[in-house]
């Protein structure tokens, strides 16, 4: 059965990329995609990484971010990395010159070598990604893994996939005891909880700006709709803070643009000064649309207030602690559903339904400073990685 399947998978996959072809083409010419689709698609200048290495894959900028205190804890010419997106690979590429975008699944038949190990980072199930990597002799793990209440259906839906995929895992360390439940009846194995790898070591201020006078709120990891919806609670504020200034950062570059319009016309209906950061690095303005990566953290520090951005939206939220350290007062939407664990460990936030964040807001004098009340061990993933060295 295993074999069967391994071919019919391969088989549909190969089809489904060579009809999808053509799209994927047009769609490489787009900003957006510009790199990613050729690396990924058509191997346009991706080699593949050398053998006989630790390899991670990572998808996001906050999971790439959220794996350097493994990548601390290992020799750096054993590094090897991939991932998805452009964010992503600009944090690993800081990591290793040996960073890739991760071709499609049947690329990689003749673009994978042979590693040590494969660590896979959270949800990134890719069928071919593990089998190949283990049938090469890699030892497979997946890491800080997760299954929510909301996605566990839709995985059960396609539990013959899944099981499938587990048989070519072969450790699993799961962030909570219900996510090792939901992934052990999915077929997961050799299943430890370990905790959120995101409040192991988090990562620090880059930069050491010096906190304007006045209240200070951060707008932080914003998505479609989320900064139209906290610029008017802002904008509630600033009529009882004068001294009040927002700084709104969105999650995805390509929409800096868009967010910035969007400011600009609120600024001159309200009489307010905003600017973007990228033209002009300080914080007099009354709103700074934030247009840069990397900045996040350092503005954790300067600030009073963080609308966390990604839960006012069915996405599923972000990662609080980074803001939590250094005791900022948090609001966030109810919908943090892939922070659960994180958003535990953290003492104060205020979760709010996205028509009470102006009233909220406004309360800001009732609400407490954050704290973390706990931190993840990452002690026996380390462990398991140099067992292989």
């Amino acid at each position: 059965m295993e074999k069967t399947f391994f071919f019919l998978y391969s088989g549909l996959m190969t089809l489904l990329y060579i009809l999808f072809l053509p799209i994927l083409f047009f769609f490489s010419f787009q900003a957006k995609y510009k790199h990613a689709i050729p690396a990924r698609f058509f191997l346009w200048r991706n080699r593949p990484l050398k053998a006989e290495g630790i390899w991670f894959h990572v998808c996001s900028f906050g999971e790439a971010k959220a794996i350097q205190p493994l990548v601390d804890a290992l020799p750096a010419e054993k590094l090897r990395m991939s991932t998805t997106t452009h964010t992503g690979y600009e944090v690993i590429s800081s990591y290793t010159s040996q960073s890739r975008y991760l071709p499609f699944e049947p690329l990689l038949f003749r673009w994978l070598k042979p590693q040590k190990v494969l660590v896979v980072m959270e949800a990134e199930f890719w069928y071919l990604l593990f089998a190949l990597a283990q049938k090469r002799g890699a030892k497979t793990l997946l890491i800080n893994a997760r299954m929510s209440e909301r996605s566990f259906p839709k995985y059960q839906r396609l539990g013959w996939l899944y099981r499938e995929i587990f048989k070519h895992i072969d450790e699993v360390y799961a962030q909570t005891q219900k996510d090792k439940e939901r992934l052990e009846s999915l077929g997961a194995r050799h299943v430890v909880v370990t905790g959120n790898i995101k409040l192991s070591t988090l990562p620090q201020p880059t930069k050491v700006w010096v906190k304007p006078s006045g209240f200070m709120v951060c707008g932080a990891s914003t998505h479609e709709g989320e900064e139209a919806l906290i610029v008017e609670a802002f904008l509630a504020l600033k009529k009882e803070r004068v001294d009040a200034k927002l700084m709104v950062v969105p999650r995805h570059p390509e929409r800096f643009d868009k967010v910035s319009n969007m400011v600009e016309r609120y600024a001159k209906e309200e009489g307010l000064t905003w600017h973007r950061f990228s033209q002009h690095s300080h914080f007099e303005s009354d709103i700074i649309v934030v247009d840069a990566l990397g900045e996040l953290v350092n503005l954790y520090a300067i600030s009073d207030m963080v609308i966390l951005g990604g839960a006012f939206e069915p996405i599923g939220g972000h990662n609080a602690a980074e803001a939590a350290q250094f005791g900022c007062k948090i609001i966030s939407g109810k919908h943090y559903f892939n922070q659960t664990d994180i958003f535990n460990a953290i003492e104060g936030i205020a979760i709010v339904e996205k028509s009470n964040l102006r009233r909220r807001l406004l309360q800001y004098g009732q609400l407490k400073p954050t704290k973390i009340k706990y931190r993840t061990d990452i002690a026996p993933i380390v462990k398991s990685l140099n067992d292989v060295l």
